[in-house]
């Protein structure tokens, strides 16, 4: 075997980790804190150190010291990459909310959370507008007597079910679309934005729009949501004001009284405590990661993080590819650039993120153009032009179609002779489960026949302008 990585955490991006070290010939090592392998976030071996050791500089080795059982063990290793994930840590900002400490009814974390049945009757806040609060807040609505949700900016909801019936991201995630994005000018893009997440509903007659809504903040996807405030099963409110011993202040003044509960649907943190985390926050406690994976100041690039970035799409996809590059790296076959470029990459990625999230989204990243650029390093990045030329019904599909992980199975490392096939028939294994009862040929979508259609109402308009003034 080659070099020996620890691999801590065996969750989905651990074991992607492991798969990609075995398929470069290294030796994984593997420690988590649970009982079995791929969950979230119940750790039976703990890594309660990482520390470099002595000769660093040469070898890039680290010291990695177990504890099982209350025993410790201490191992070199050639690398460490960490796998742990970022929901770790639940956030519960207790002292954002003035007068919390005096209410005298029940208050936790939207991870203590289990079933609905013991909050029958009860009049409950949920706060925070994200897919857990808006989970939590429609399942409630069924048995509790009332449901506030408080959001401080609002939130994008949408269906997982998209234009025509079909999967939201088999649509919306797809080259094209990428592509207009990239290039038309920000002011038209935003538009087609706010007009595509508004197409179920209008967000500002539901109260949920956010306050930037040009921001392509993480949207929330739930299928109930509307419906239940529709019927007045959940209400939602502005940011808490302030609390008192039974009840709760808005920020508009308006107030919920003789609360039972409060859910606090505030996401999570992370942290690394078995090592020194100004590794990866070397500037303003920001993370410093070179494309969301190495910290930028090592003397040897043996350290990686994966799993660390909140793509706006597939997270496995994501992961995988981080880690079939981040191992190449470690191995050797993979060069990274000197520690200037790395932080003028860096710095101009921020500035891409505070442009297009904002400054409370600094882990959120675009789908595909994250993945292209993984794929780019590891040679396993579709050439779009070159596919036109020789194979023109795969690059359509490439191009128009859902942005699959089987387009980087198609050139390079790791190559599949079956990805070709898998992309075209993609659109027929998810319609198969529909078609229980057959009324007729399953349709797939037509991106480009949508976007002509869309092209030429303008042109339309124009004509019939100029018709009329002659």
């Amino acid at each position: 075997m080659g070099k020996r990585v620890a691999i801590i955490g065996a969750g989905v991006s651990g074991l992607a980790t492991i798969r990609s070290c075995l398929e470069e010939g290294l030796e994984p090592t593997c420690f988590e804190k649970s009982e079995d392998i791929g969950g979230l976030w119940k750790f039976s071996t703990l890594v309660s150190s990482v520390n470099k050791r002595p000769d660093f500089s040469v070898t890039g080795q680290w010291d990695v010291t177990t504890e099982k059982d209350g025993k410790k063990e201490s191992t070199v290793f050639d690398a460490v990459l960490i796998c742990s994930g970022h929901h770790v840590y639940p956030n519960l900002p207790k002292e954002s909310f003035p007068g919390l400490r005096l209410f005298k009814g029940k208050c936790f974390h939207s991870r203590e959370y289990k079933e609905p049945g013991i909050f029958k009757g009860k009049r409950v806040l949920v706060i925070g507008l994200g897919n857990s609060g808006c989970d939590i807040a429609t399942e409630l609505s069924r048995t509790a007597k009332q449901v506030i949700i408080s959001s401080r900016s609002g939130s994008w909801v949408i269906s997982r079910v998209w234009d025509d019936g079909y999967p939201w991201d088999m649509v919306l995630v797809n080259r094209f679309e990428t592509f207009l994005k990239n290039n038309l000018p920000k002011a038209i893009s935003d538009w087609w934005y706010k007009k595509k997440m508004n197409a179920k509903f209008k967000h500002e007659n539901y109260g949920l729009m956010p306050l930037n809504g040009t921001l392509r903040k993480e949207p929330v996807f739930n299928d109930e949501l509307p419906a239940c405030i529709l019927c007045g099963t959940v209400s939602i409110k502005p940011n808490v004001k302030e609390f008192t011993e039974t009840s709760a202040i808005f920020e508009d003044g308006t107030v919920f009284e003789a609360i039972d509960c409060v859910i606090f649907a505030t996401g999570y943190g992370y942290a690394y405590p078995f090592f020194d985390e100004s590794i990866i926050k070397s500037r303003n406690n920001e993370i410093t990661l070179f494309k969301d994976i190495f910290p930028p100041s090592l003397e040897k690039p043996t350290l990686g993080i994966i799993g660390l970035v909140q793509s706006l799409g597939a997270a496995i996809p994501t992961v995988d590819l981080q880690a079939r590059w981040a191992v190449k790296v470690v191995k050797g076959t993979c060069t990274l650039p000197s520690i200037t470029d790395m932080m003028n990459d860096i710095d101009k990625k921020m500035r891409e993120r505070l442009k297009w999230f904002g400054t409370s989204n600094t882990m959120l990243t675009d789908y595909i153009n994250y993945m292209d650029e993984l794929a780019s390093f590891i040679g396993a990045k579709p050439n779009i032009p070159w596919l036109f030329l020789t194979d023109p019904k795969l690059a359509v599909e490439v191009f128009f179609g859902p942005c699959s992980p089987y387009q980087f199975r198609l050139v390079g490392p790791g190559k599949w002779p079956g990805a070709r096939n898998a992309i075209l028939t993609q659109w027929d294994r998810t319609l198969k489960p529909m078609k229980t009862r057959a009324v007729g040929t399953p349709l797939k979508p037509c991106l480009l026949c949508r976007w002509v259609r869309l092209l030429a109402l303008p042109i339309l308009v124009v004509a019939i302008f100029l018709a009329w003034i002659q």
